[in-house]
């Protein structure tokens, strides 16, 4: 019988190649399992067989997990703590996907979680947000025309950060003011421009002198003609910077990011009507479970509309 560690290579192999997981699903699903086989095996032989994992090992687990300091000196987050467990369940169902004798995945429950709020940007927010680049012009025309076509692209596709910063300019068509982008797990999903983004984009792209692959780029040491400019990609940390300071400009006191621009644009769909299916597939949730967070701020909003318009 094969250990549970070398299993956990195979389950790890088995995410990649038949699961499609991304690097970093991998690579956390890696960490969580790994330390619950450190758990496991303290004061015991080191080599824990799957049908050793039992209800009794998993509380003991959780009790550890839920007392666990962290490297800054707290505990671990419940929602934290969950991963752990998420990872670890589903380790459980590819071992009885395998037939492989071991406690069920069904019989290990996640932990109560108080959500997050969801925080966003009213629309005279991102009005203000929209026109900070031209309101606040760089001393380069370029960098004015990229950090206006970001935001536009950013509110009006609800891309993820990485999902921006990946795009390529052959896979933009200003046309038809569409594009596919690949996103977690490998999936492709359509998304689309508004026409404020696409002129953004396309007088943005008019201003570039170099033949570099990536769409938004840094301008410091452009080296034309050299290679597939890969160099010149902005990362997550510059968008994260870009937006961070127009919203500061502009007096906006909220702590935005990139992903606040992605909630924004999926509150205003449901909002002005739009179903939380159509919604789904345009953030690319695999999941309506996970689009459902929006509904309740959505509720919350029209209720407060109806008390303003209704009945006076």
């Amino acid at each position: 019988m094969a250990s549970v560690n070398d299993l956990i290579s195979d389950f790890l192999e088995y995410c990649e190649i038949e699961k499609n997981h991304s690097d970093l699903t991998i690579r956390n699903y890696d960490h969580y399992l790994r330390r619950f086989l450190e758990f496991a095996e303290q004061g015991k032989s080191r080599d824990l067989k799957p049908e050793q994992i039992n209800a009794e090992l998993v509380r003991k687990y959780r009790l550890y997990l839920n007392r666990l300091n962290t490297e800054m000196g707290g505990n671990l987050a419940r929602i934290t703590q969950n991963y752990h467990i998420i990872a670890l369940r589903a380790f459980l169902k590819y071992l009885a996907k395998r037939d492989i004798k071991s406690l069920a995945a069904e019989k290990v429950e996640l932990g109560d979680i108080q959500r997050k709020q969801i925080e966003f940007l009213e629309i005279s927010e991102i009005d203000e947000l929209l026109k900070a680049p031209e309101k606040y012009p760089s001393k380069k025309d370029a960098i004015t025309l990229r950090d206006s076509a970001i935001l536009e692209t950013l509110f009006s596709t609800g891309l993820r950060i990485s999902e921006l910063t990946g795009l390529n300019r052959d896979q933009i068509n200003l046309e038809r003011g569409e594009f596919n982008v690949r996103g977690k797990g490998g999936k492709d999903r359509v998304v689309f421009l508004s026409d404020s983004a696409s002129k953004k984009i396309k007088s943005y792209l008019g201003k570039r002198t170099d033949n570099a692959k990536p769409l938004f780029i840094h301008f410091s040491g452009i080296q034309d003609g050299l290679d597939d400019g890969e160099y010149m990609r902005l990362t997550p940390r510059s968008i994260q910077r870009i937006v961070a300071k127009y919203a500061k400009l502009v007096g906006i006191t909220k702590r935005v990011t990139p992903h606040m621009l992605r909630h924004s644009f999926a509150t205003d769909l449901l909002i002005n009507g739009a179903d939380i299916r159509s919604v789904q597939a345009m953030l690319g949730h695999s999941s309506i479970t996970t689009t459902q967070i929006y509904t309740h701020i959505t509720n919350t909003r029209l209720r407060e509309v109806h008390k303003k318009f209704h009945s006076k």
